[in-house]
């Protein structure tokens, strides 16, 4: 009985912390949404690739062009508009997408298979060929960090230099329990889901959100959690991994084992950052993006 409480009380302060942060990532979510879109330079356009269209916003006039990669079910405006509107836009040029089934890359619905990380870093370089970039680099959170992960190992040469964040290589038993814990949207806040279900609407979010989880399950399950731990190893590109000292959903060993493993990387701490930390900080943030790109 003693573990099960142990156990018990370990996941009710584990979904707290999430709670906690969740509710302040939404906070900014939210201001994100109510902001019009307009207010940025960005131009928002659609383009094909391998038969699907994929929606990407692009602002500056740069020499040096950068993709955002958002995180699960994250879009252009909820996941980077401070960045959009706050990079380095004279030697920059700022490029986001929706990956396809999120946000205005629709259709076709989203899908989890074992490769999904693989098939969007497949889909961001050949999105950025399309657009005439042969050589970029890469700014992605969340999930959109592990696909920078794979992409910046698969294809060397298309990748100048690498910020990840908020990323793992791998799924721990833990935040595979936390990942579970958070499954049923029903269990959320009214607050916590509706800018979802307004993007998304409540059938698409529930039933997308739930296959999320399922996909990191899968990949748990049959690989034992392992995600990319080989992969980052063929990873040449200056990289620069920030983490967030108090973020719930990635354990302080992940950046850890990025720098021990990436060459020529290094890890950058916010002490008040969580999983949000790009937009909780969006400034401080920003700043060290611009000035590790263009130095």
């Amino acid at each position: 009985m003693a573990n099960v409480t142990l156990t018990m009380n370990y996941f009710n302060k584990s979904f707290r912390m999430y709670n906690g942060i969740f509710t302040s990532f939404l906070k900014n979510f939210t201001k994100a949404c109510n902001l019009s879109t307009n207010a940025s330079t960005a131009m928002e356009q659609t383009v094909r690739v391998e038969n699907i269209d994929i929606n990407y916003a692009k602002t500056g006039s740069g020499k040096h062009p950068v993709l955002l990669l958002p995180g699960a079910l994250g879009t252009i405006w909820t996941d980077f508009k401070p960045q959009l509107e706050g990079l380095d836009k004279e030697r920059l040029t700022v490029i986001a997408w929706d990956p396809p089934g999120y946000g205005e890359s629709r259709p076709p619905a989203r899908t989890f298979p074992a490769n999904f990380f693989e098939r969007d870093a497949e889909w961001a370089q050949k999105l950025m060929l399309k657009l005439g970039h042969e050589k970029f680099s890469l700014v992605g959170w969340s999930d959109g960090g592990i696909t920078s992960l794979i992409l910046a190992a698969r294809y060397p040469e298309n990748v100048r230099k690498m910020i990840v964040f908020g990323a793992n290589a791998y799924i721990k038993p833990e935040e595979m329990d936390i990942y579970e814990k958070i499954r049923n949207i029903d269990s959320w806040s009214e607050r916590m889901r509706a800018p979802l279900i307004e993007i998304y609407g409540e059938e698409y979010f529930r039933r997308t959100w739930s296959d999320w989880v399922d996909g990191m399950r899968g990949i748990f399950q049959s690989r034992n959690g392992d995600i990319c731990k080989g992969e980052v190893k063929k990873i040449n590109c200056p990289t620069l991994i920030i983490h967030g000292e108090k973020d719930p959903m990635v354990l302080r060993e992940h950046p850890e084992f990025l720098k021990s493993h990436i060459p020529n990387s290094r890890v950058e701490y916010f002490e008040k950052g969580a999983h949000n930390l790009h937009l909780r900080f969006a400034k401080e943030f920003n700043e060290m993006v611009n000035k590790f790109l263009l130095e």
